[in-house]
């Protein structure tokens, strides 16, 4: 197999400012030929309810995961398969390609992370298991998001599903703190692992059943750290705590020191977000917290961007709809903040509970002059990253409800960003006026290559991905009230 390029798709962000965006030399596209894409292939994943993992495109290879565990090499052009290897859970999170050095022979090897907090290096070329490490022990811990690899090595978020289920009288809540991990890449071994939150949980009372009661917790990492070479840092965001009250570094922009894991500074965005999933009404277990927090986390990966002022900027999107730059030579100094839904809805007019939610919840990406993001309750915006003025405001489609959301990352390309829906639909833009381009309903049956029975369904938390005039995307999304899908599919421009 071929090197890696920078024409390629590589990792969650395609590269490690988290851009999303891909230069005219690896999309082949742009805002006047995005209206001639045509379908090429489909390929079913059997089994499967949710094609909620972002592929990866190197070399001519489409790496790609599922929630059943089995990871795939597909043909770039063809969709058919090269290999498959099971996972030990689901897989969820895009993987990455790299050089994994004379320790596994000089081979160029594909990493990723599933739902058991296995991480896995396989062959790129034959799928062959080169190691396998389990970064954290907890019940609940997770990798959601994709693991950053920079220099031989992988930085693994973690994250947990325990918010969801510690209100219950008999769950001794709670243990499950947010962590990233440095990962050797040759061979797995773990360089530093921290947590979010410094302080270790440790008993404070019992409930009314008598069961232990720990704190301080939470601060799952539910995003894609960026990395900055220039300041040995990378960033992430935070999401909120499960025990009250609420440690600074819960709902927060983090940066660790690359070499060692040390924080180097952190920024709190929403304080006092101490949440559990049930806690809301007059009958709440007594599990969970006095005052219950909104839920607000800071689920979107922080973009690293230097602005046409010339300045860099770290910019942020959260659930309730503020966008905030933070200065990352200046010790994560708030440059601006704003939000789409208007002037401070995040902090005066949002109440606990409400969902869903106006703003962002899976990612934006940057053509270096506009940040874009897709929104939570229908539509996309673009920001100016110089100054955080709004651009534009496009509303995608008259639903109302839950399936209104056009959450899903964006991706950009020079002229035109693409943003899916929860109803199904895959859009272009304009990426300087919002302007819709293109259109395509995923949500229907199709005819696969491999000839499994595949349906589309709703397109949220993985975005679509562009190399040589190619277009792809996973539908379907069967949670949170998500339409169930099992289909990746490839467009390209007709000939």
């Amino acid at each position: 197999m071929a090197a890696p390029s920078a024409a390629d798709w590589n990792g969650w962000g395609r590269d490690t400012d988290n851009s999303r965006f891909q230069p005219t030399p690896g999309a082949k596209l742009n805002d006047r030929t995005v209206s001639r894409l045509k379908l090429k292939w489909a390929f079913g994943y059997p089994g499967s309810s949710s094609a909620y993992a972002q592929p990866t495109v190197v070399s001519g290879r489409v790496f790609v995961g599922t929630d059943t565990g089995v990871f795939y090499a597909l043909n770039a052009e063809t969709g058919c398969a090269y290999w498959s290897f099971q996972a030990k859970s689901g897989v969820r999170a895009a993987a990455s390609v790299g050089r994994l050095g004379d320790d596994a022979g000089g081979n160029y090897g594909v990493l990723f992370g599933d739902l058991k907090s296995n991480v896995y290096a396989l062959d790129a070329r034959s799928g062959r298991l080169i190691w396998t490490t389990r970064i954290e022990e907890h019940v609940t811990n997770r990798i959601t998001a994709a693991p950053t690899l920079h220099d031989g090595v992988l930085y693994v978020p973690v994250s947990s599903w325990e918010e969801f289920a510690a209100s219950a009288p008999l769950f001794s809540c709670c243990t499950s703190v947010g962590k990233i991990v440095a990962l050797k890449a040759t061979t797995g071994v773990t360089l530093w692992g921290e947590y979010v939150i410094p302080e270790r949980p440790r008993p404070v009372r019992k409930n009314a059943q008598g069961v232990q009661q720990f704190a301080p917790a939470g601060g799952s990492v539910w995003n894609t750290p960026a990395v900055d070479p220039s300041l040995n840092a990378i960033y992430f965001g935070t999401g909120d705590a499960t025990t009250t009250p609420a440690p600074a570094t819960t709902d927060a922009i983090l940066s660790f020191d690359m070499s060692s894991g040390k924080t180097l500074w952190s920024y709190q965005v929403h304080p006092n977000d101490s949440f559990l999933g049930g806690c809301f009404g007059k009958q709440k277990p007594d599990n969970c917290p006095d005052v219950v927090g909104p839920d607000w986390d800071i689920p979107v990966a922080p973009i690293l961007v230097r602005a046409r002022d010339g300045g860099r900027r770290l910019l942020v999107g959260t659930k309730p709809g503020d966008v905030l730059a933070l200065d990352p030579d200046r010790h994560g100094k708030l440059l601006w903040r704003m939000n789409v839904s208007g002037p401070l809805a995040s902090t005066e007019t949002l109440k606990p509970g409400t969902f869903p939610l106006p703003g962002m919840m899976w990612g934006g990406a940057t053509d270096g002059e506009n940040v874009f993001f897709g929104l939570n309750k229908g539509g996309a915006v673009a920001i100016r990253a110089a100054d955080g003025a709004l651009v534009w405001k496009t509303e995608l489609n008259a639903l109302t409800g839950p399936n209104a959301s056009n959450a899903s990352p964006i991706s950009v390309i020079p002229g035109a960003i693409f943003v899916g829906g929860m109803e199904g639909t895959l859009f272009a833009l304009a990426s300087g006026t919002g302007k819709e381009l293109w259109r395509f309903n995923t949500a229907r049956p199709f005819q696969t290559v491999n000839g499994v029975k595949a349906m589309g369904g709703s397109i949220y938390s993985a975005g679509p991905v562009i190399v040589n005039d190619e277009v792809f995307v996973g539908s379907g999304y069967s949670v949170l009230g998500g339409a169930p899908g099992n289909v990746l599919l490839a467009f390209a421009l007709e000939r």
